[in-house]
């Protein structure tokens, strides 16, 4: 491993961030720029960051996260019942992969298998110790497009993130359009990133990597920060390296109720913060969202442009100690069991790492430098996965204010400054992915729209079961029965939760239907009445 030196910083983050789309009160590092357009001309991304903490803009108008998406017809509708159409197929059984923006991928390359050539090796680690001492020339970086190698796409991707514009992005690109035969101006993506197209077609193709791939993934990544180097010291780490990226920020190892703001900038904790009753909570508009959470007949709203801030909350709610990570690019609000853990073992402090997989959030234990998956809550590296650890989890209903605190009038909702004498904007993220996801996630099922959102629940068997909100709720409303495979959902305070057929409470959330049908394969989804 090579140690960190001064001239890591003004390599990997001088010359690829620019913008201050991240700094404010906690955040004080500058934004990753996502790629180059066309042109080649930067282009700012903002990244899964800390909102600034500046003035307080108006209101934006609310939306209602439970009501953004259209219904679509479901894989799953009984063979005797008539429809007009056939079911979309899943889009890998159809043979046809796409990204958000409607690009199809091409073929995949062939590859090899095996070590990658000496040729490769001996590039790879002249461009890491340029890494380190102070800089490489792009050519170098081309000529691993003469090595017939597809697999090294992967690397070219690592360093894309890194380099979004400048003669070393240009090699990079070079070599990998003649490793695959990609031409990476014809995926619209490009436009905005270049590092999100590459990085699209590798995941989609699910191209292998080479061995000894993760050794030069640490080697990068602890260059940038060297606080993850726990995560890669489990050698039976159940961690997919190839999507693991840089958001952008740096991690959250700040101990349990620290309110200080990380000295390199990262997406702060909130732990136990300040709660009001539902009349204390009148400064927040009854239109804006919550993430709420019902836990032995206690009642807690969590308003969600206080979680596009924090992204993670250590709290204790109805005598349980919980954990919710608020992944803003899923669109996924979860609240797992942090006390429901083996004997013995301590209680996790749940914190973001500021790194990301397949643009899910990565979140880490702060007591045992563990990793776990964020969207199922198992513990994939260190003492935790040993340990055999997986959080169980609550049901997070997402609604608005009014609508959760006439439901449950003994509620409590978070205090306006969050106990830490803090001023949150009311729409922190300004509309940063209107656009389609801004990181990389590969193909996308197109069954739903990216950004639509869905409610979804595993079944004990491990099936997952998802619903469109939007048609899920009208249905409801409408007094109709939501049922598939024997998950019903009921109305709660203008959202949803979900009880089994004997009426026990299966836990669930929210997420946009990329992040739930990319980390929850095979899901049964549910088809709205004609």
């Amino acid at each position: 491993m090579f140690a960190v030196t001064s001239r890591v910083c003004p390599l990997i983050v001088g010359l690829a961030l620019l913008a201050a789309a991240c700094s404010g009160g906690d955040m004080d590092t500058t934004a990753f720029t996502g790629g180059a357009t066309s042109a080649d001309t930067p282009e700012v991304v903002t990244p899964e960051a800390e909102a600034p903490e500046d003035d307080e803009a108006p209101e934006a108008e609310a939306t209602d996260a439970a009501t953004t998406e259209a219904a679509s017809p479901d894989a799953d509708t009984a063979a005797d019942e008539p429809t007009e159409d056939p079911a979309p197929l899943d889009p890998r059984e159809r043979g046809v992969l796409r990204n958000f923006l409607g690009y199809e991928f091409p073929p995949a390359p062939e590859t090899p298998s095996g070590p990658i050539d000496q040729a490769a090796v001996d590039i790879l680690e002249v461009i890491w110790a340029g890494l380190e001492l102070g800089g490489f020339d792009g050519g170098l970086v081309g000529g691993l497009g003469n090595t017939g190698d597809a697999r090294l796409g992967w690397i070219l991707s690592d360093l894309l993130r890194f380099f979004a514009f400048g003669d070393i992005h240009d090699g990079a690109i070079s070599a990998f359009e003649k490793l695959t035969g990609v031409r990476v101006a014809d995926d619209p993506v490009a436009e905005r990133s270049s590092w999100q197209s590459v990085t699209d077609h590798l995941i989609a193709w699910d191209l292998p990597a080479f061995p000894r791939y993760t050794d030069y993934k640490a080697r990068l990544l602890t260059l940038v920060e060297p606080r993850w180097q726990p995560f890669f010291d489990d050698p039976g780490a159940d961690v997919d390296w190839r999507l693991v990226s840089w958001g952008g920020v740096y991690i959250d190892d700040r101990e349990l109720g620290d309110t200080n703001a990380c000295p390199r900038g990262c997406i702060p904790a909130l732990d136990d913060p300040a709660v009001t009753d539902a009349a204390g909570g009148s400064w927040y508009s009854d239109d804006g969202i919550v993430f709420a959470v019902v836990i032995n007949g206690d009642a807690r709203a969590y308003p969600r442009h206080m979680m596009e801030v924090h992204e993670m909350v250590n709290d204790t709610v109805g005598g349980r100690r919980i954990g919710m990570p608020y992944c803003t690019l899923c669109g996924s609000a979860q609240a797992y069991f942090t006390d429901d853990v083996p004997d013995g073992a301590a209680q996790p402090v749940l914190r973001t790492s500021g790194l990301l997989s397949r643009s899910n959030k990565v979140m880490y234990d702060l007591i045992t430098k563990s990793v776990f998956d964020t969207f199922t809550g198992q513990a994939v590296t260190g003492p935790r996965r040993e340990q055999g650890v997986v959080l169980n989890q609550a049901t997070v209903v997402t609604t608005t204010w009014g609508e959760w605190k006439a439901a449950h009038p003994d509620t409590t909702i978070l205090a306006e400054d969050g106990g830490i004498g803090r001023r949150y904007r009311l729409d922190p993220l300004r509309g940063r992915d209107d656009n389609g996801p801004i990181f990389p996630i590969g193909d996308a099922d197109d069954t739903l729209g990216v950004h639509d959102q869905v409610f979804g629940v595993v079944l004990e068997d491990g099936t997952p079961v998802a619903f469109g909100v939007t048609a899920a709720v009208a249905a409801l409303q409408a007094g109709q029965d939501v049922e598939l495979a024997g998950v019903t959902l009921r109305l709660d305070g203008g959202g949803v939760r979900a009880v089994d057929s004997a009426g026990n409470e299966l836990a669930g959330h929210q997420a946009f239907w990329f992040a739930w049908s990319q980390f929850m394969g095979d899901t049964l989804l549910w088809q709205p009445p004609p």
